[in-house]
């Protein structure tokens, strides 16, 4: 990966808007997904530094501005692939000098990552929990979930989706968090995320939303971050 710092993407030279033309054999849909991506500042400059996906600029944005990672930490990954938020989180906990941990899990297949363990699996199989553990050596001090189900283009369905995703993702960093860890999932904005929200509420010190700039204007999702976890608090049932 290259060793140079985050440009603010979109500065220096305006250059023309790519435009794509619909091939035969692609629908319209999948010309203005690559049209897009052609034209995304933040494309391009994962690109130049290295980063498997533009989602790595979210999680830097995120850290920016909320101090998430520190070396020496152990992290969780869920929703890992194609493993841009973990590139971030090794980075950032170096744990192959601290003895931190980063471990990722995805339902999908990802290249080897130095400094990180990679699981592929479904989170939702019932020995994800154990494995993870197994790889963190102890408590988690950051959970990450950028989970998020297949879209199937209804808006109250995804946000449904994705809500449970969240809470599976929350029962999770619950059962293994340290006291004052951090907890960061993605949710669709639709309100059926109210009884997770009452839920980080009660458990942390503070829950805040967040749309990093990395975040599409025109997409609805948001991110979650809850910081100072009770654990005491939560193991009585306070």
């Amino acid at each position: 990966m290259s060793g140079k710092k985050p440009a603010k993407p979109g500065t220096g030279s305006r250059q023309a808007a790519v435009r794509v033309k619909t091939a035969r054999k692609r629908s319209l849909s999948s010309t203005l997904w690559l049209e897009r991506q052609l034209n995304d500042p933040y494309v391009a400059e994962a690109g130049r530094l290295g980063y498997r996906s533009r989602a790595a600029f979210k999680l830097l944005q995120l850290d920016e501005r909320f101090h998430l990672l520190k070396p020496g930490c152990r992290l969780v990954d869920l929703g890992a692939a194609p493993g841009g938020w973990t590139q971030v989180a090794v980075e950032r906990i170096r744990p192959l000098e601290t003895g931190g941990r980063v471990v990722g899990l995805d339902i999908l297949e990802m290249a080897p990552l130095p400094g990180a363990d990679l699981i592929h699996l479904d989170f939702l199989d019932d020995s994800a929990p154990d494995r993870l553990c197994a790889l963190l050596g102890g408590p988690a001090d950051v959970v990450l979930s950028d989970m998020a189900a297949p879209t199937t283009g209804h808006a109250a369905t995804d946000h449904l989706r994705i809500t449970a995703l969240a809470e599976a993702a929350y029962e999770f960093a619950a059962e293994v968090l340290s006291r004052d860890g951090t907890f960061v999932c993605k949710l669709f904005q639709g309100g059926a995320e109210r009884v997770l929200l009452q839920r980080l509420k009660r458990d942390f010190a503070q829950v805040r939303h967040a749309k990093p700039p990395a975040s599409r204007a025109d997409s609805s999702e948001t991110y979650l971050v809850a910081t100072g976890f009770r654990a005491a608090d939560v193991e009585h049932g306070n």
